[in-house]
């Protein structure tokens, strides 16, 4: 499955750029992941939980940066991890690209997610839509860690805060309904006179 998504951070794209070199400082970004290990010519171990629906998943495995273009701007990403219950397995390519915009640096990201188990019955809509909102938060705590160092200040490379269930579900299901409105009841609206 594929899943695209797009964000600004008020920062020049080399400061951006920068930041992601610090792959630690990356990974706290990102609610519900922890980095665990350093293993190596750039591949790291960790886990992430996120809450789908009624079941929490916590993957356990490993990221390796595949590529890093420095001219492009350009990150590749390949993760793989498995549940650890037994739930199920995630496998995920990750591509990140940097460019200038208006007001900073633009961002897209595109995922390219297999998941098996447990994850893989929820829908594309629930999925992509989970995706928007960790990429939302993703972007907010990129933004307070970069200008939280620019001030002088050292973040801990911890974890950030782990992806609230609750919430990450309302926002999702939040978008979800929005997404229904404007498809069923925007083409009905009266024209303007």
């Amino acid at each position: 499955m594929l899943i695209k998504n797009d964000f600004e951070v008020a920062q020049p794209v080399e400061r951006v750029w920068t930041f992601f070199d610090d792959i630690p400082q990356v990974a706290a970004c990102l609610p519900g992941a922890e980095l665990t290990d350093d293993l190596g010519n750039d591949t790291y171990a960790g886990r992430v939980a996120i809450r789908m629906g009624p079941v929490k998943l916590q993957f356990n495995g490993t990221a390796h940066i595949t590529e890093r273009d420095d001219v492009g701007k350009r990150l590749v990403v390949n993760a793989s991890g498995a549940d650890e219950k037994g739930r199920g397995q995630a496998a995920m390519l990750v591509t990140a690209t940097l460019s200038r915009a208006p007001q900073g640096t633009a961002v897209g990201v595109v995922q390219d997610l297999q998941l098996s188990g447990a994850a893989a019955q929820y829908g594309r809509g629930m999925i992509t839509d989970v995706s928007a909102v960790l990429m939302r938060d993703f972007a907010n705590n990129l933004q307070q860690r970069i200008a939280a160092v620019d001030r002088g200040e050292q973040p801990a490379h911890a974890a950030a805060a782990p992806a609230s269930g609750f919430g990450v579900a309302l926002r999702a299901m939040r978008m979800a309904l929005m997404r229904v409105f404007r498809r069923f009841f925007l083409p009905y609206r009266p024209a303007p006179h």
